[in-house]
This record gives C-alpha cells, sequence and structure tokens, in this order.
C-alpha cells in the first residue's frame, strides 16, 4: 500500500476506534519523534481532493455523526502505528526538520543558543522603560492583557524558528505557562503550514501535532473554541477530505461540548463542497423535519450553510417547509440576508407577515428588513434606501433606531455622507432619540472621504438636538474645520467644548497644531503649545511628535526631545521617526542614522524607523545614502514600507533609474499602494519615453480593474495628460502610446486622452498628427464638440495652413461670446504669414459630426 492511498484510510480506521479517551491515532502522535531511520529519498505529492464519488460515509445518517458517540469495533493500536510510520518513514532529514518539533534535548539545547533568539530575549516585547529601570526588571517575561498582540508574534515567531513542541519547552523555561492563547497560536501555525505546503506527508506531520495539541488542551482543561476549530475544519473542507473531517469531530467534542451545532454548520458546507447530493438531501430533510425540537440549534446552523451556498434550489425547497418563527434572532438575520442576496421578495414579504402577524415586535421585523435591503445585488445605495423605506411602511412599521444605526453605517462605508445625514433628520422626524455615536460613525466617513465641508451641518445637529458629544468627538471636529484652514472655527469648537463639560484633551490641540505645521505656520502652531500650558492640558507623544518633527534647527530639536524626557512621556516609535525626519531635514544626515541606534527603539519598530529613514534620506537629496540603506534592509530580510517605497520612487528622476523602480513596484503587496506606485512608473515611463513598460503597466492595471473600466478609464487619462504637459511638446510620443494600447490593450481612447494628444500636438505645431487624432474622434465614435473645433483650428493656424484654418472656422457655432473672444484671440496669436504654408491634405468635406 502506497502512503499516498493509506492516509485517507487510516484516518478512517483511527476514527473507528476513537470511541475512547486514548485512540490508535493518539498513541502514535506521542510517538512522532521516536527514531525512525529515514530513508535516502523523499516523494512528495500535491494534496489533490478525494473525488466525491469514493466517499464512504454517504450511507450514515448525518446527525448520528455528530451526536451519537458509539464506535465500531476498535483497529489494533499496534497494527495502525505500524501503518501510520510507514508512511513517514521516508522523510528526509531537510524534510522533517522545519515541520518537526525538534525535541531531543541537545538540538533543544543549540536551538536557544543561536544569535536570532538571544537578540529577541534583550530586546523583543520588552515595554520600554527608564534608563534606570533596573536590568531585572527588563528581563522580566510578563504577557498582561495590553501586549497580546506582541505574545502572539512572538509565539509565532519561535514556532517558526524551532517548532511548536520546543516552542512549549521554550516558554515553560521561562516561566510561561502554557494557556489557551498560546495553544491556539501554534495550532494555527500548523493549520496553515499544512494549508500551503504542496507535500502530503508534511500535511500529515503538521494535522497530527494539531491532533497533538487538542488532546493536551484537553488534559489541561482548556475548551478547544471555534476560531482555531473552524480552521481546521474549512482545510478539510476545502480539500474535500471527507474522513479526516469526521475523526477530528470527535476530540473537538471532547474539549467543547458546546460545539455540536457549530459542527453541523461546517457539515453542511462539507457535503455542499464535495457535492455529495444524497447528504444534502438527508440535510435538508432533516431541517425541515418537524419531529426534533432538541436539536434546534443543530438544524440552525444547517441552515446557515445553506444560505451562504449557491444552492438556491434546495434553500428554496426548505424555505417553503420551515416554520421562520423557530430561528433565532441571529440566524434569522443571516437568512433575510440570503432572500436579499437572491432577490427573493415574495419569500421575505411571506415572512414578514408571518412574524408581525404572531406580534414578534416592530424593533425585529425592522432589523430584518435592513439584513434584506442591504444585501439585495445590483442596487445603489439610494436604492436600498428606498427598499427599506417602502418594506417599512407597507408593514405599517416605524424603523427602530438600531436599524437606522445600521443604514447610517451602511451608507458611511459606502461613501454616501450625505445620505447618512438625511437619515439622521428622518431619526429625528420619526421622534426616536439621535446618539452622539451615529454622528461619530459618519464624522469618521468624512474625514476618510474628505468631505470637510459637511463638518458644520453635523455641529448643528449636535447643537440643535442637546447632544452631548465627547472628546473624540470634538477632535474629529476641529481636524475637519482645520483641513478646511477654517482654524477660527477650530478655535471656537475649543472653547466650546468647555461649555458643554467635555474637558479639552491634548488631542484636539494637537490637530490644530498639526493643520498650522502643514501651512508652514510655525509661529501659530508655537502658539497653541502655549494655549495648552494656559489651559493646564500636559502635552502627549504626539505633541512633541508634531514639534520635533517640524525643527528647522538642530537645537530646537534638543530642546524638545529634552523636554520630553523631563515630563515623563514614553518614546514611541513616532517621536524617533520625528527625530529621523527633522534631523534629515536640518542636514544632520549622520545623526539622523544614530536614531536608529538608540537603545529605546522597539524592536519591533526597527523596520519601519528604516523605511523613514530611507524616505527622509532620499526626500533630502541622500539618493546614495538612501539606496544603501535601503540595501541593509533587504540583506537583514526585512521589506521597505510601503510609504517609503512610493517616497522613493518620487526622488528617481534619472534615466537609470527605470529598473530600481520597477523593482521597487515588485515590493508593493498592498494593491492601493501597488496602483499608486504604478502610476508613478508609468510617469516616469512617458516622462522618459519607454514606450513599451509604459504600455505594459498600463496593461496590468486594466487588469487589476476589469470589474471597473471607469477607474482605469481614469488611470489611463492621467497618463496621456502628463504628455499633454510636457516641454517641450512630443505629439508623436503621444499618438505612438495611443496606437500601441489600441493594438496590445485592445481599448479604445476616451475623449480626454484625444484631447490631452490633439494638445499636445498643437503645442509641437505637429500638423500631420493633429489631422491623425481628428480622424481617431470619428474612429472612436466620440462626437466633435466646440473645444475639438476651437483645438483643431488652433492647430491649424499654428502651423501656417490658413485656408483650412479659414474652413474650420466657418463650422465653428459662434453664438457664445466667450466662443468669439477666442477665435480673436487666435488670429492675433498665429497672423497670416507671407510665405505660403505647406500643402497640406485637408479633407475639406469634412463634416460637422
Amino acid at each position: 500500500m502506497t502512503r499516498a492511498k493509506s492516509l485517507s484510510s487510516l484516518f478512517r480506521a483511527a476514527s473507528k476506534g476513537a470511541g475512547g479517551g486514548d485512540s490508535p491515532l493518539v498513541d502514535f502522535i506521542s510517538s512522532l519523534n521516536a527514531a525512525v531511520p529515514p530513508s535516502s529519498t523523499t516523494t512528495k505529492r500535491s494534496l489533490k481532493p478525494p473525488k466525491p464519488a469514493k466517499k464512504r460515509l454517504g450511507d450514515v445518517e448525518p446527525f448520528n455523526l455528530l451526536l451519537d458517540p458509539s464506535s465500531p469495533p476498535e483497529v489494533s493500536s499496534t497494527q495502525l502505528r505500524q501503518q501510520l510510520t510507514s508512511i513517514l518513514d521516508d522523510r528526509t532529514s531537510s524534510d522533517v526538520s522545519p515541520e518537526s518539533e525538534g525535541t531531543s534535548s541537545d538540538n533543544y539545547s543549540r536551538s536557544l543558543d543561536i544569535q536570532w533568539l538571544s537578540e529577541l530575549m534583550s530586546n523583543a516585547n520588552v515595554p520600554i522603560k527608564r534608563k534606570d529601570t533596573s536590568r531585572g526588571k527588563k528581563q522580566k517575561w510578563v504577557f498582561k492583557n495590553g501586549q497580546v498582540p506582541q505574545s502572539k508574534q512572538l509565539i509565532k515567531f519561535c514556532g517558526e524558528k524551532l517548532g511548536t513542541e520546543a516552542t512549549l519547552q521554550f516558554f515553560g523555561q521561562l516561566g510561561r505557562e502554557t494557556g489557551v492563547k498560546e495553544y491556539n497560536a501554534l495550532i494555527a501555525m500548523c493549520i496553515d503550514k499544512a494549508r500551503t505546503t504542496d507535500c502530503e506527508e508534511v500535511a500529515l506531520v503538521e494535522i497530527s501535532k494539531v491532533y497533538r495539541h487538542f488532546k493536551e488542551m484537553r488534559k489541561c482543561g482548556f475548551q478547544i473554541d471555534e476560531v482555531i476549530y473552524g480552521q481546521l475544519l474549512m482545510f478539510f473542507i476545502d480539500r474535500e477530505m471527507v474522513e479526516e473531517f469526521h475523526f477530528f469531530c470527535g476530540p473537538i467534542k471532547d474539549g467543547n461540548c458546546n460545539s455540536i451545532p457549530r459542527l453541523g454548520y461546517y457539515e453542511m458546507l462539507l457535503w455542499i463542497s464535495v457535492n455529495n447530493e444524497e447528504m444534502i438531501r438527508k440535510l435538508c430533510d432533516y431541517i425541515a423535519a418537524d419531529d426534533n425540537e432538541d436539536n434546534l440549534q443543530l438544524k440552525e446552523n444547517y441552515l446557515l450553510a445553506l444560505c451562504e451556498s449557491q444552492r438556491t434550489d434546495d434553500l428554496l425547497q426548505v424555505l417553503e417547509i420551515i416554520d421562520i418563527t423557530k430561528i433565532s434572532d441571529k440566524h434569522a438575520a443571516t437568512v433575510f440576508k440570503a432572500l436579499g442576496r437572491l432577490s427573493l421578495e415574495s419569500f421575505t414579504e411571506k415572512f414578514l407577515l408571518t412574524f408581525k402577524s404572531l406580534d414578534h415586535g416592530a424593533e425585529k421585523i425592522s432589523r430584518l428588513i435592513f439584513s434584506y435591503a442591504s444585501c439585495i445585488p445590483n442596487l445603489v445605495v439610494e436604492d436600498v434606501v428606498l427598499k427599506f423605506e417602502s418594506l417599512h411602511m407597507k408593514f405599517e412599521i416605524t424603523p427602530s433606531l438600531e436599524s437606522y444605526k445600521e443604514l447610517i453605517k451602511f451608507c458611511c462605508s459606502s461613501r454616501k455622507v450625505q445620505l447618512a445625514l438625511d437619515i439622521v433628520n428622518q431619526i429625528s422626524q420619526d421622534g426616536l432619540s439621535l446618539s452622539i455615536d451615529m454622528l461619530n460613525c459618519i464624522l469618521h466617513a468624512l474625514e476618510e472621504n474628505h468631505e470637510c465641508n459637511l463638518v458644520r451641518r453635523i455641529y448643528s445637529v449636535i447643537c440643535c438636538h442637546n447632544l452631548k458629544p465627547n472628546a473624540e468627538t470634538f477632535r474629529r471636529m476641529i481636524s475637519l474645520s482645520v483641513k478646511m484652514k477654517d482654524f477660527g472655527g477650530a478655535y471656537a469648537m475649543l472653547s466650546d467644548s468647555r461649555k458643554m463639560n467635555v474637558k479639552p484633551v491634548a488631542s484636539m490641540y494637537n490637530a490644530i497644531m498639526a493643520g498650522y505645521f502643514r501651512e508652514k505656520k510655525i509661529s501659530a502652531g508655537l502658539r497653541v503649545l502655549k494655549q495648552m500650558e494656559l489651559d493646564s492640558v500636559k502635552p502627549d507623544p504626539q505633541t512633541y511628535s508634531y514639534l520635533i518633527g517640524y525643527c528647522d534647527r538642530e537645537e530646537d530639536i534638543i530642546k524638545y526631545y529634552e523636554e520630553l524626557k523631563c515630563s515623563g512621556i514614553t518614546v514611541t516609535k513616532h517621536i524617533f521617526m520625528s527625530l529621523v525626519n527633522a534631523y534629515a531635514a536640518c542636514g544632520q544626515f549622520e545623526k539622523a542614522k544614530q536614531v536608529l541606534l538608540d537603545e529605546g527603539v522597539p524592536v519591533k519598530s526597527l523596520n519601519e524607523l528604516r523605511s523613514a529613514l530611507v524616505s527622509s534620506l532620499a526626500s533630502n537629496g541622500q539618493m546614495a545614502d538612501a539606496l544603501d540603506t535601503y540595501e541593509e534592509i533587504k540583506q537583514s530580510g526585512g521589506d521597505l514600507e510601503p510609504r517609503a517605497v512610493l517616497s522613493l520612487m518620487e526622488c528617481l528622476h534619472s534615466e537609470r533609474d527605470l529598473n530600481l523602480m520597477l523593482q521597487l513596484l515588485e515590493e508593493l503587496n498592498d494593491q492601493g499602494y501597488w496602483i499608486e506606485g504604478c502610476c508613478r512608473v508609468i510617469s516616469f515611463c512617458v516622462r522618459k519615453k519607454h514606450l513599451s513598460t509604459a504600455v505594459h503597466l498600463l496593461k496590468q492595471l486594466k487588469d487589476k480593474f476589469c470589474d471597473d473600466e471607469l477607474a482605469a478609464e481614469v488611470l489611463f487619462d492621467e497618463a496621456f495628460a502628463i504628455i499633454a504637459e510636457e516641454e517641450p511638446a512630443d505629439g508623436q510620443f503621444g499618438v505612438d502610446l495611443l496606437q500601441a494600447i489600441k493594438s496590445d490593450i485592445g481599448i479604445s481612447p476616451s475623449r480626454k486622452c484625444l484631447d490631452f494628444i490633439l494638445n499636445a500636438c498643437v503645442k509641437a505645431k505637429d500638423l500631420q498628427n493633429s489631422l491623425l487624432i481628428w480622424k481617431e474622434y470619428e474612429i472612436a465614435g466620440l462626437p466633435y464638440n466646440i473645444f475639438n473645433f476651437l483645438r483643431m483650428y488652433q492647430a491649424l493656424l499654428a502651423c501656417g495652413d490658413h485656408k483650412s484654418a479659414e474652413a474650420m472656422r466657418a463650422k465653428i457655432p459662434k453664438d457664445d461670446p466667450d466662443v468669439r473672444d477666442v477665435i480673436r484671440a487666435f488670429q492675433v496669436t498665429y497672423p497670416k504669414s507671407t510665405t505660403p504654408a505647406k500643402a497640406n491634405k485637408w479633407p475639406q468635406q469634412q463634416e460637422h459630426k
């Protein structure tokens, strides 16, 4: 029997023997690290999902798999161990070492002596203390609630270096008890490795570790939560591993007795994934059956999974039968979301009428209406709001405050802030109480969408309805006022905060200070600091970050940094970044580099600070040093922060920099940053006349925006706008780029694109290409407008073809006095020459389109 073919059969055998507390597989797992002589070769195979036709659990009642603990006769423990060992006994050391536990004492001791761990012990995850804090306190490994993210990062880091088993021993030596967080982090790491590997043996080892950790958690009395077992079951579902799925349901139930209903959710997803029609039909019948009220939660979870699938016919059959009133509120909302997604309005109205007739409460019905309306596909936000209102009117129900809140969040997330404010007015008209949380949500959307002008309207709502804003509300409103350069309004809000019994905090003043600094009004920004002193508001780290960051003298940098240390404020990474930027701006580049050597610099922030240094050096003309620092980051295994990548791109202007810009573009993994970086490289290529590279990048942009043609068109227009702005003008490159886009990318030019090229041709006095672009309007199906006629008239005059220009002028509508003024201005600028122009075959018969 080959190892690949025996994997599923061994799991089936193990599942049959898993009725007791210790299964044969568990016995095997405990001996995974025993000395097994590896063979000299390793066979790797992809994890191929088993075909649905070969599943052997199709004749088992679905609910019995989750509820019935009975098991068939047990398989021989020795036989199972031998078979499983035969699967793994030919792993080479290169295959085992990255994933294996490394539990032998010699290997473990050597692991703890390597350099990265020594550095980690002395620096990572240690809170920044005062210099006079004792070394003993610095070396304590205590993870408090505020340090959970750092703890997870450390566990992941150690797990990757040592293996999960050695990591547990390592934390034991540090006096750190292994808790749920540690187990969850290590289990998640095993699942991730199993998911990403192409080697079946490696995946088996990782899943075996998961099983062992489950058993250890049960022994410690820890509960196995869905956040962990859900990832494991989804791994089996994605790979259609039916037997393995049900094998692990046993230990999951043992580790969490309340998990049975949720296991039903994953079981339905499993059968849908493998297209097992028989099992799906049985589960649907089980959902619709009215003979067992005890397992209502299990039925709900089966239905929940069905709602999230694309099996519309099965869902419709179930919805025809089930009693919707028996479903919990939480899951009823999911059902209504599915009704919206499938546009099943008849079912929606039927269920809403049922709820209303049984007096289920207007608030619940209102929430369900929102769940339905917000999920209807292909509806603009305004139509979603209309559907929300019409259903409430149809069933004579007043929208609840909770559903209004959700509708406001929906509008804000869709960037329809004006509509959200209209809903706020509607809430007031309905006699419901407004809450400051609603307005804070809208203020956040205003900041995200840069719609600063609506802040006054929100402030008016607060005053009219006597709402009680908090400090964050005022900070947002002050910040929005500052972005509009309304510093007087910002100060007025700061004063009003006291009248509303809101104690001013440093963040309010910081918003005003930052605004003045951005406007280069340094003295006005420093007056804000004086005002803080008068108002007895202590500066915070952000205050000093602004003060240091905008210093233009080294003495001021030192002054504010000393004040910071004397105040006892913790030096944050943002302050270190401000020091880097300030020293670089003052020309003290070596001191900017030395900031990174400060003993207070957090190790986890070192890469960000290095990136800030690269950006500062580049923007201050030290490109050689910036590139050297960039290379150091790459050699140390780090990545340049996206903002620093964009900043570095902005400073590259030489012809030979194209390859470096393309290399930097590859480092941008986030799509938003990549698009911004790609546009910068395209701009570079257009200016330097790198036609083929520009076309290649434009094609990649088109692929990114395959579902958003309007966004792609805007980005393409920007490339041609650069051609129109360039001096000296080069209409020929614009024409070449246009032809390449048409032939290689297969898209038609927009009106703006042709306008930009025609403008460049006029500036270059290139009549031949002007005539060519003029014909392109007709080819693209774009009718000529007044601006096209005027621009072509200008081109003919500039090139000395006054005869053709007169023919063009005759076609221009002259009703508008501004048009007549432009024509006269062209005639003055391009007077008739005594030297006859070269003959141009201008189509005199060109008709007005």
